[in-house]
């Protein structure tokens, strides 16, 4: 009996030895993701507190590499293609450090990215890209570093870093255009209502080709049918952009009234206010 008590009472204290205690880390991972045209875009991130403290000067030295976070890297992955003015970063995944100065920072793109802070052993090949940065002081401190993508349009959007008292802003553009263009002329080969309408949609927005977008809306308009009222709505738009008002406040009617039968007044009341404007004209 003692022996069998003896047995349990040393397995219970090697489970104890083994077993992991869980407690919230000091700087908690977080991780965004964000589309921005037609690329994919994620950041993951430790995010230290300032804590009454000094960051940039003391916690976060001057002229030094700074592993931008806490704990392991600092990353971002895109699926396209980032362009920084003149400059392109291809699609893939890097870590991010900065240089930071009082009045600009260096922020470093870097392709290796399995280090946990800076790697012992730096190299200058395998930087992918590099910029100085202007520093902005804020007004409302920001306790825990944050990272994030923000002005975001068709074409690009800016990265934003803040902490404490300090911002930086790195603006980037994509080569959207190119690749939705290209996927409107591959789909073009077999194309369906909704084919002709996101490709209308996409021309009018840009303000590419207003003819050939209406002509694309009228097929998708002729294949769903009119009480389609939003591809109806797009049709009209596009009447008032190539001038034919008369034409548009017909088709700008007949979305109404199928907005009206379907119970969206959102509709009903865009269309409604469209053809007051163009009565004008």
């Amino acid at each position: 009996m003692k022996k069998a008590l003896l047995s349990i009472t040393l397995g219970f204290c090697m489970t104890s030895l083994h077993a992991q205690i869980s407690t919230p880390k000091a700087s908690p991972l977080c991780k965004i993701e964000q589309k921005v045209g037609l690329a994919d875009i994620s950041i993951s991130f430790s995010r230290p507190s300032v804590k009454a403290r000094n960051v940039f000067g003391d916690v976060v030295e001057f002229g030094k590499i700074w592993r931008l976070g806490a704990n392991e890297n600092t990353k971002i992955t895109s699926s396209e293609k980032l362009i920084f003015g003149t400059d392109t970063l291809k699609a893939g995944t890097y870590a991010l450090y900065v240089i930071p100065e009082k009045k600009s920072w260096q922020l470093i793109f870097y392709t290796e990215t399995n280090n946990w802070g800076v790697p012992d052993n730096w190299s200058e090949d395998k930087i992918a890209y590099k910029t100085t940065l202007p520093v902005y002081s804020i007004k409302d401190r920001v306790e825990n570093l944050s990272i994030f993508i923000d002005k975001i349009n068709n074409n690009g959007a800016e990265i934003q870093i803040t902490w404490d008292e300090t911002k930086v802003v790195l603006p980037f553009t994509l080569n959207t255009k190119a690749g939705v263009l290209a996927s409107i002329q591959k789909t073009m080969n077999g194309p369906q209502a909704n084919d002709y309408h996101q490709a209308a949609t996409y021309y009018f927005t840009e303000k590419i080709d207003m003819k050939q977008a209406l002509i694309w809306s009228t097929l998708a308009v002729e294949m769903r049918g009119e009480k389609a009222y939003w591809m109806t709505r797009l049709k009209a738009q596009l009447q008032a952009e190539n001038g034919d008002y008369k034409s548009a406040i017909e088709t700008a009617k007949k979305s109404m009234d199928a907005a009206a039968l379907d119970g969206d007044s959102n509709y009903v009341n865009m269309n409604k206010s469209s053809i007051e404007e163009w009565s004008k004209k």
